[in-house]
């Protein structure tokens, strides 16, 4: 018995360090996203992902507040190994990976690659896969029965609305999602940053934001870009051009307005017509889209036509080869179309070819014959597009005594992230 004994342990130990060499050890990659849209359809690509890759364990968090979260990571000491957050104080941090030498630029549009290049350094520390539009979405039955054609000015917008009020009452003109505050941060993107964009073009306005020098078109000029936008709000707010409930409602209770009929125009990009039309298929022709137009006299209607769904490796991840891998797999044309098309935007990659969107030719109308702006990527982290629209959250509940000290709030942050 006790040689039986004796032999079994034998045998046991003996085998099981060659079980063990036959187990292949999986690595974890965090994914740290802020994509609202879309997190169903990526937890099914990492599932396929996943399946053909057990080695690999892709953790998948996602947050509405995603920029501030994020600081809140990094203040922490936790950096994802993958991110779609980024702005240009975390590619100062040297918290990303440089991506300058990857295969995947040789697939991707030239513009795109010029809009991920750091100004600082020229490197390209994010790589975006789309293409997207943002502007003013309206029900086109209902501007097509009242006569209504794109806004040019200002005073063309507010009547655009008020005709709206006008004829149908039990309509909101322009439906804000103010409690999702990243919704109100756009249009500062637009209305504000976007005339800096048009005054200084792309190229001088990424460097004015960088170094703050924005001379006259400072936030905190008197009767100057941000005392104006506020002055604008404040007036659709007065004359009921805007839903009582902006500083409440949800990104979700705009789309479901919009689809309904119920809401007349909405702020948004691109990202938003699948959702729209998912709630009511009868609005896939009766999506029109529009410019913002100027709250200053003297400049032109604008629309942003900028980079999109980008992605970022940590600089210090332990974990490279792994995220590659599912940025490999996570790049491949059919992925990206499935995902063009989702969105309801168009691809960076040249080799996706896409149907994503049925109002494609009115977007392609619209970029063509306004200002076409980017993103604010150079804006300081301590003003995300969260973080403004807290901050225009705080005006339409009368937080401010009047629009310049607004426009005062607003540069004091700013400035404060340059130590000015």
């Amino acid at each position: 018995m006790k040689i039986r004994l004796i032999f079994l342990s034998i045998f046991v130990l003996a085998v099981l360090p060659l079980a063990a060499s036959g187990q292949k050890d999986s690595t974890q990659i965090d994914f740290f996203s802020g994509r609202v849209e879309t997190v169903e359809w990526t937890e099914g690509v990492i599932a396929d992902f996943q399946a053909l890759h057990p080695d690999i364990i892709v953790e998948h968090e996602y947050q509405n507040d995603a920029s501030n979260v994020m600081k809140i990571k990094l203040a922490s000491g936790e950096v994802p190994d993958l991110t779609t957050v980024v702005t240009q104080d975390f590619i100062d941090q040297g918290i990303f990976q440089d991506l300058s030498d990857e295969a995947f630029w040789g697939r991707l549009l030239p513009s795109v690659k010029d809009l991920c290049t750091d100004l600082k350094t020229g490197k390209q520390y994010k790589v975006a896969t789309n293409v997207t539009m943002g502007g003013l979405f309206y029900n086109k039955a209902m501007f097509a029965d009242l006569g209504l054609k794109d806004a040019e000015t200002w005073d063309e917008f507010v009547a655009n609305l008020s005709a709206v009020k006008k004829a149908n009452p039990d309509v909101t003109p322009l439906f804000l999602a103010g409690k999702d505050s990243w919704t109100l941060g756009h249009l500062i993107e637009f209305w504000v940053h976007g005339i800096i964009k048009q005054e200084l073009g792309i190229p001088g306005s990424r460097q004015a934001f960088l170094d703050n020098e924005l001379g006259d078109l400072a936030f905190d000029v008197p009767g100057g870009l941000m005392e104006s936008f506020a002055a604008a709000l404040l007036e659709l707010q007065a004359k009921g051009l805007i839903n009582s409930d902006a500083v409440t409602a949800t990104y979700d209770n705009q789309k479901e307005a919009f689809a309904s009929g119920e809401a007349a125009m909405i702020n948004q990009g691109m990202w938003v017509v699948g959702d729209i039309i998912k709630l009511n298929p009868a609005m896939t022709r009766n999506i029109g889209f529009g410019p913002f137009p100027p709250v200053m006299d003297g400049y032109r209607p604008m629309v942003l036509c900028a980079e999109d769904s980008v992605f970022a490796v940590s600089a210090n991840t332990e974990n490279s080869d792994a995220v590659f891998t599912f940025l490999d797999y996570l790049f491949q044309p059919g992925i990206q179309k499935e995902y063009c098309e989702l969105r309801g935007m168009p691809s960076a990659f040249t080799d996706v070819k896409a149907d994503w969107s049925p109002i494609s030719a009115d977007v392609s109308r619209a970029v063509k014959t306004y200002v076409n702006i980017n993103f604010s990527t150079e804006a300081p982290s301590a003003l995300s597009v969260d973080d403004a629209g807290r901050l225009i959250q705080e005006l339409l509940t009368g937080a401010y005594d009047t629009p310049y000290e607004f426009a005062k709030g607003y540069a004091e942050i700013w400035n404060s992230a340059y130590g000015n």
